[in-house]
């Protein structure tokens, strides 16, 4: 059955479920006004979906605030399986729904474990997954569906999303497949409306409905009924939402007081439970049981409530009635029915359902319902629901007299929405503080750190100064705090795009090294922390210098690889440590904190650490020479962000050095002005230097010397605090080529100093080839060969190419031609294999000179492979079973089976053991 008026989008639904048959997945969002037809498309979705297992749910207004429920409601027909789910996810999952104690799980393992659930139960039979009001979705269960949808492929799982072109769009729905429903056109319109009109209408009064519903298929519906028909008294069509609202709330008003009861009860109820309703109405009116269902019979029959709703459909006709009911009520209604679903909830049961209504029935201060919400908040953030802490919090601070104990409130459920990643709800909570702000200090400086934080995440200015004022005054009562508080400073300083001249890097270096002498020495023998030793090692970087600061960001990084360190507070500051790693040219600790930490990370559901680790490891194999396996690095970064709803303008530019080394020019350029847009204002940022490295190696693998100068330039002249020692020895090879001495001396003499300081074979090898390009000829050969065994031990074949095939270059320009062959042959071989697609012509135009030629290589057969073929592969190769694969990258294992299918076919292999052979090697 074809929709009237919807051929077009019911087609487009029916190929969904079709693909879904055939073991393929789909998602999509639909977005439009109320009333427009997206319940009605979804129900004709659950109604064409024969062969197909249906779970439902519909978002409620006041549940949004119970974190994981709706969630919990999709699942609730797969838990019984949950006992197959892998034991993290599992025990993530258990947790979520309050099922068990333990530490509050990383929603987007959840995700995983949803995902997994679903795809198992796949297996079986297609399922179709049906999400209505999705903007009243509690926002924990929407960043696992959104998280579940992002991740379908070949699961045979299809996922429908609906949602209000009135409310805000949820920032994790944002990328996914979208389909606005519009208006009906006239013809259609004309049909609908005498479809459900009660008699005729005649010409004159169907065309003025017409024209007033705007093509709204409820409100031609509503307009329809009887002696309303010539009522159409709506105005333009973006008030039509609040008009249906108005005319469904005056049909209400004409019903009997225990029918109103029960709509409002119902409307005030998110459950869902009829049998729960019944029990507060009684309660409330004292009703009898047949009087009760009479009620319940006459709201159907005017077709406000539906008489045997699906499960996890709403009880209401549609969402505008429920919306009605509960807006139409006085205060005092809404309050004496909350009052009676609380008295007739188990407050032992259902702690959280009863608090809440308790609390919406307060009128003024109530200390013992603040307690009993602050109570839920606990439990909230045990089971990892953030927003819910957040928002009870924020209801017990509204009920809570005293001044600083609602402060304190308000600034905890502030911190919860941060752990969500809700920066805007933690600025309007933050907004709700008294003003001109808490009279203990102490209070001030948590709000401060918490604005901070929050306008770090929404790119906004001042983030820096916020943290660094919160600081200075956290140390001076909370050592520990003040140390954090400095640490996500410096964070804040390395990536936020306006800092201000009075709050940079270099301010909040001065404030740690102050607060760092203040500090008690450690007695002799005891263990320094990690955050310690960055924060001591960051700060003499940026205000000292890298020879005073190389012992503690050694000793840092020493203690993130002890045993067990990533299991501990060590990941809260990963990315200080990678940074730290090359700052001092440490490939070793790079690589090796980037592996450990990502498994972790995967072990626990932590995206956001593993994000921090893909970057690091595909840094690491970028100067490896291993850029396929960085590009599948780089691919998990950006799969990762994507999934959890991330701001793809931040974290797409991001492989920009992986496109320098391919030699592909419109990819970095892309990339780099990506980067400049983002980052109009600031010098310093890691990102700006990543995208300046990445723009000095274009230019040297291109030969085009000057453009490589020019890029570099600014390293010289205003030193960045972090990051820009990765260009360094590139301005000295492309000062030399232009012939400007001056430059490749100051830039070899800053590379001198960071280089000793680091000490490290990376960084020896770096400093001996830089020094070989300025140094006489009589002194060139000799630094050239100490480049090359300080670098012979390491795995950096990127540097150790490079130094062979400028080693080459000199040797040709001595007219050694037979001894520059077999350094400029290698580089080329190098360079070729890794797909440095630039640096490969530049040595094969050398090798050229010297009179031989090149022979010509093709790509690897990992090209053909897509990032994710690509990894998945690597991990088959190595043993993992499709469960292991599905788990390490965040799929399920249908689609695990799907790209190995399409692998074996690329690649000419029919088994596991011959992937290995078919792979590159790392």
């Amino acid at each position: 059955m074809i929709m009237r008026g919807r051929g077009a989008e019911s087609a487009l639904v029916h190929r969904l479920l079709e693909g879904a048959r055939a073991g393929m997945s789909g998602v999509l969002v639909l977005r439009g006004d109320a009333g427009i037809g997206k319940t009605a498309l979804l129900d004709h979705a659950v109604a064409s979906a024969s062969g197909l297992q249906v779970t439902r749910v519909a978002g409620v207004e006041a549940e949004q605030e119970l974190g994981f429920a709706a969630v919990h409601r999709v699942l609730l027909p797969f838990l019984g399986a949950r006992a197959g789910l892998p034991g993290p996810q599992r025990a993530a999952l258990e947790t979520a729904f309050g099922m068990v104690g333990g530490a509050a799980p990383d929603r987007f393992l959840v995700g995983l474990a949803a995902l997994t659930l679903l795809a198992e139960s796949a297996r079986e039979r297609p399922l179709l997954v049906v999400c209505d009001d999705a903007q009243w979705l509690d926002r924990e269960s929407l960043d696992v569906l959104a998280f579940v949808g992002r991740r379908l492929h070949a699961d045979g799982i299809v996922a429908l999303f609906a949602l209000r072109d009135d409310a805000a769009a949820p920032p994790t729905l944002t990328g996914l497949p979208e389909l606005r429903l519009g208006r009906l056109p006239e013809s259609d319109a004309l049909a609908l409306l005498m479809d459900h009109a009660d008699g005729g209408i005649d010409q004159v009064v169907a065309e003025r409905i017409i024209a007033e519903a705007a093509g709204n298929p409820l409100a031609l519906r509503e307009l329809a009924q009887g002696p309303h028909v010539v009522e159409a008294g709506f105005a333009e069509p973006p008030a039509l939402g609040r008009r249906l609202e108005a005319r469904f709330l005056r049909r209400v008003h004409d019903m009997p007081v225990l029918t109103r009861t029960v709509l409002l009860t119902a409307a005030a109820d998110a459950t869902g439970d009829r049998h729960l309703v019944r029990r507060a109405v009684r309660h409330r009116m004292g009703a009898g049981n047949d009087d009760i269902a009479e009620a319940f019979e006459q709201a159907e029959r005017e077709e406000l409530l539906t008489a045997r709703p699906a499960p996890g459909a709403s009880a209401f006709r549609h969402p505008l009635i429920r919306s009605a009911v509960y807006g139409g009520a006085s205060r005092a209604e809404r309050r004496s029915v909350h009052a009676a679903l609380a008295a007739v909830t188990d407050a032992h049961a259902e702690p959280e359902r009863h608090a809440w209504h308790a609390a919406a029935a307060a009128d003024g201060p109530d200390e013992q319902v603040a307690s009993a919400l602050h109570g839920c908040a606990e439990r909230a953030r045990n089971t990892g629901g953030y927003l819910a802490q957040a928002a009870f919090l924020q209801r017990a601070a509204d009920l809570t007299d005293d001044p600083v104990q609602r402060t304190a409130r308000l600034l905890e459920a502030c911190a919860a929405a941060l752990m969500a990643g809700a920066p805007h709800r933690a600025e309007e909570l933050l907004s709700r503080l008294p003003a001109p702000g808490p009279a203990i200090p102490v209070l001030g400086a948590h709000a401060d750190r918490l604005g901070g934080l929050a306008r770090l995440m929404l790119g906004g200015d001042g983030a820096v100064r916020l943290l660094l004022d919160a600081a200075l005054v956290l140390s001076e009562h909370d050592p520990g705090a003040g140390r954090d508080t400095l640490l996500e400073a410096f964070d804040a300083a390395m990536v936020a795009p306006r800092s201000g001249p009075d709050a940079g890097a270099l301010q909040v270096a001065g404030a740690a090294l102050t607060a760092v002498a203040c500090r008690t020495a450690p007695a002799p023998g005891a263990d320094v922390c990690v955050p310690d030793l960055l924060l001591d090692g960051h700060a003499r970087l940026v205000a000292v210098g890298h020879r005073e600061a190389a012992p503690s960001l050694r000793a840092a990084l020493a203690a993130m690889r002890l045993p067990g360190a990533e299991e501990g507070g060590a990941v809260r500051w990963s990315l200080l440590g990678m940074i730290a790693a090359v700052e001092l040219w440490d490939i070793d600790a790079l690589g090796e904190c980037g592996r450990r930490y990502a498994d972790a990370a995967r072990g626990h559901g932590a995206l956001r650490m593993l994000q921090i680790s893909a970057h690091a490891n595909a840094t690491s194999e970028v100067f490896r020479g291993n850029l396929a396996g960085a590009e599948a690095h780089f691919a998990e970064f950006k799969d990762i962000a994507d999934a959890t709803g991330a701001d793809p303008r931040f974290s797409h530019p991001t492989d920009v050095m992986l496109h320098a080394w391919r030699g592909d020019e419109p990819a970095t350029l892309s990339a780099v002005a990506a980067q400049r847009e983002l980052y109009p204002e600031l010098p310093g940022g890691i990102q700006v230097q990543l995208a300046r490295a990445a723009l000095v190696v274009l230019g040297l693998g291109g030969r085009r010397y000057p453009q490589a100068q020019a890029a570099a330039q600014a390293v010289l002249d205003d030193p960045p605090p972090h990051c820009g020692g990765l260009s360094l020895p590139g301005l000295v090879e492309a000062a030399v080529r232009n012939g400007d001495q001056g430059v490749a001396r100051r830039a070899l003499e800053l590379l001198a100093e960071r280089a000793t300081a680091s000490g490290t074979p990376w960084a020896s090898g770096l400093l001996a080839r830089s020094r070989a390009l300025v140094a006489p000829d009589s002194e060139a050969e000799g630094l050239f060969q100490e480049a090359a065994a300080h670098l012979a031990p390491t795995p950096l074949l990127t540097e150790k190419a490079h130094t062979d095939l400028l080693y080459g270059e000199w040797l040709r320009r001595q007219r050694r031609r037979h001894d520059a062959r077999s350094l400029l042959r290698r580089a080329h071989g190098q360079f070729t294999s890794m797909g440095a697609a630039a640096f490969a012509e530049r040595a094969r135009l050398e090798l050229r000179a010297t009179g031989e030629q090149a022979r010509k290589r093709g790509a690897g057969t990992e090209r053909h492979l897509t990032p994710q073929e690509f990894r998945v592969a690597r991990m088959a190769a190595r043993g993992a079973t499709n469960q292991e694969i599905a788990t390490d990258l965040f799929i399920s294992a249908s689609t695990v089976e799907y790209h190995l299918g399409k692998v074996f076919r690329k690649l000419g292999v029919s088994s596991r053991r011959q992937l290995a052979a078919s792979l590159p090697q790392e």
